[in-house]
């Protein structure tokens, strides 16, 4: 798939003031500082789309970007709050739940995930979180390029190993730098993919 434009249209405090039609949305999340707006800007090819922030936690509402006129990729808040109070982490829990568990239009969740890590139980739950509520997902993996390869692959695998302890089938893996563009095509090549499926 080649992206030939992508632009902000709103950012909703809630699911109901999301975006009014019925085009396949594909939403973006992961932990704070997981890379999730610099993967969204290597995505499109425009390093302003999406704002990256040196404080974990910048994104608090739902940010709807308009692909080619015709899917949106949805920015969503992070996990694992940096430094918010109870309130505020309430508040977010309950906007993303609302738009994950509601939003029709929603047709998969890329979990962003730091490759550098092993696994964390606050990724652990929010993906099985996922699986118990039947909500199609991906799981990606960010910042490969801050490993060599071989390190990156054994990773992964120890993720798939853990994850394997708790699910029968694993979901779709991608393996991401945006720093080197790695995984784009592979991402892309997905959603397009699902989209002609729903066109058929």
């Amino acid at each position: 798939m080649e992206i030939k434009s992508a632009e902000f249209v709103i950012s909703s405090p809630m699911v109901s003031m999301c975006p009014k039609d019925s085009k396949p949305e594909y939403a973006f999340i992961g932990r704070s500082n997981v890379g999730k707006s610099s993967l969204i800007n290597m995505l499109c090819c425009n390093k302003k789309l999406a704002k990256t922030s040196a404080t974990p936690g910048k994104t608090l509402l739902i940010n709807h970007f308009i692909i080619n006129k015709n899917w949106y990729l949805v920015d969503l808040p992070g996990y694992g709050f940096a430094k918010r109070s109870k309130k505020e982490i309430a508040r977010l829990e309950q906007m993303i739940n609302g738009y994950i568990l509601q939003r029709e239009q929603l047709v998969n969740v890329f979990v962003l995930v730091d490759v550098r890590l092993e696994a964390q139980k606050i990724d652990l739950d929010f993906i099985n979180w996922l699986g118990n509520s039947s909500i199609p997902f991906a799981i990606v993996f960010t910042k490969a390029d801050k490993l060599g390869p071989v390190k990156t692959q054994a990773n992964v695998e120890m993720y798939k190993k853990k994850l394997s302890e708790t699910w029968e089938e694993l979901p779709p893996i991608f393996v991401t730098s945006s720093e080197k563009r790695q995984g784009r095509d592979e991402l892309l090549s997905y959603i397009d993919s699902i989209n002609k499926e729903l066109e058929a």
